[in-house]
């Protein structure tokens, strides 16, 4: 079977919503700038408080990360809520965490208020320890969460073995707030659900020119413009253009999935039985996961455009073989590509470089939850001026040194380890 370059949950979403390239001129009171989940969350919980909204989204609604990512529901960041804690100071440090580890019930409350049909599953995630120090982390963090009264649980023996499906893991951590969706279906919804509240959306309508006109912002595209009394710049890792400074305040990197054909015999359900989505300690990590299908996904960090199908391929074999010997050989049918913004310190920014004018940055990988969350905190924010609706304060801009070199040393370094788990050095 040929490996297909083809977004999965693309292929899994067949309704996807169409919306008019943006002409003319608009007058609202916000204007959202990217239709990915932080940008169509705003403008549900803008709508709801009877904002008048449009948004201008570069593409279609889900073409970046918000459609292409991994779809787990998780809560918190990547990294630990003592660090988060320590990055940010005491107190806002703990809001985050506060406001992060409810982040999911946020996503199935949409997903339900709207009826969103995005595959979602709620029996959690697993982060699985793939070494004796992998374990040793797992186990502060359960500590750190359960001293926050987090439903987390480490799994270990022949409970991890279970909950997993591979004797490779001796401990996993079970985090019972979390789950698993289709993000593109998910993000769809989010943009049906906008629309129907009467929020204007428009594909394939890059803006080209932000500026101040009077108490209003101009909000340009090749073919019109709209005045806003506020913009949220909900681009991200997908800003495009000079028009704005923000896109020097992360600098890409890139995650890659492959997905096989739909996996139905016996030892095929011995994996994640429990319908948790998954990732390892590993620093250079790989994520694993099955669809309603049955098809096991495999994911880790790296531009899977710029390397040819055998390689990945090989990849994901060598990954499959470690974790699942038991499987029958894999067809694996298609695989894609997705754009993260990373920070130095692997913490997001928020940041209001003029009134009325709200941007985002650095989800460093965890944008279904973080995005929604955001995306109501602006709305938020927006409405009544209270600083206190952010799960973190604004920040000033400041552009990350040397961008285009840390994009290419993390490149090298993922493609680097990747060859070595190819080549059995190193898995």
């Amino acid at each position: 079977m040929a490996l297909r370059e083809e977004c999965l949950w693309e292929k899994l979403t067949p309704q996807r919503p169409e919306a008019p390239r943006f002409k003319g001129e608009l007058s609202v009171d916000v204007c959202v700038i990217g239709a990915g989940i932080t940008g169509l969350s705003a403008a549900i919980h803008l709508r709801e408080q009877g904002k008048s909204v449009c948004v201008l989204e570069a593409h279609r609604a889900g073409h970046g990360g918000s459609g292409r990512n991994v779809g787990l529901v998780n809560a918190g960041l990547w990294i630990a809520p003592d660090d988060i804690e320590a990055g940010f100071g005491e107190a806002v440090g703990s809001q985050l965490n506060r406001m992060l580890g409810a982040a999911p019930a946020l996503v199935f409350s949409l997903v339900d208020k709207y009826g969103i049909d995005c595959q979602l599953r709620r029996e959690g995630t697993l982060h699985m320890a793939h070494n004796a120090r992998g374990e040793a982390d797992l186990r502060s963090r359960e500590a750190q969460w359960k001293r926050r009264g987090a439903p987390v649980e480490l799994l270990t023996g022949s409970a991890c073995e279970a909950a997993t499906g591979t004797r490779r893991i001796a401990a996993a951590l079970l985090d019972r707030r979390a789950g698993t969706l289709n993000p593109m279906a998910y993000t769809s919804g989010l943009a049906k659900a906008a629309a129907g509240l009467g929020a204007q959306l428009f594909d394939q309508s890059p803006v080209t020119r932000l500026e101040r006109q009077g108490q209003r912002w101009s909000v340009q595209t090749a073919d019109g413009a709209v005045s806003a009394e506020q913009v949220v710049m909900a681009s991200n890792a997908y800003t495009e253009g000079e028009w704005t400074e923000l896109r020097r305040n992360f600098f890409p990197g890139y995650y890659y999935q492959v997905a096989s054909a739909p996996l139905d015999d016996d030892a095929a359900r011995r994996i994640l039985p429990g319908g948790q989505g998954s990732w390892d300690t590993r620093q250079v990590l790989s994520s694993i996961r099955r669809d309603a299908d049955g098809r096991l996904l495999l994911g880790s960090l790296g531009n899977g455009n710029q390397k040819p199908a055998w390689f990945l391929r090989a990849w994901a074999d060598r990954v499959q073989q470690h974790y699942f010997p038991y499987l029958q050989k894999v067809d694996w049918e298609c695989t894609w590509t997705g754009c993260i913004a990373f920070t130095p310190d692997h913490l997001m920014r928020l940041f209001e470089p003029a009134p009325g004018l709200v941007a985002v940055t650095g989800y460093n990988g965890r944008g279904v939850t973080t995005g929604t969350v955001v995306g109501k905190a602006f709305a938020d924010y927006l409405c009544n001026g209270n600083p206190q609706a952010l799960p973190i304060p604004f920040a000033p801009m400041r552009p990350v040194p040397a961008v285009g070199l840390r994009s290419c040393l993390y490149e090298v370094g993922f493609s680097l380890y990747h060859a070595g788990q190819c080549l059995r050095i190193v898995i």
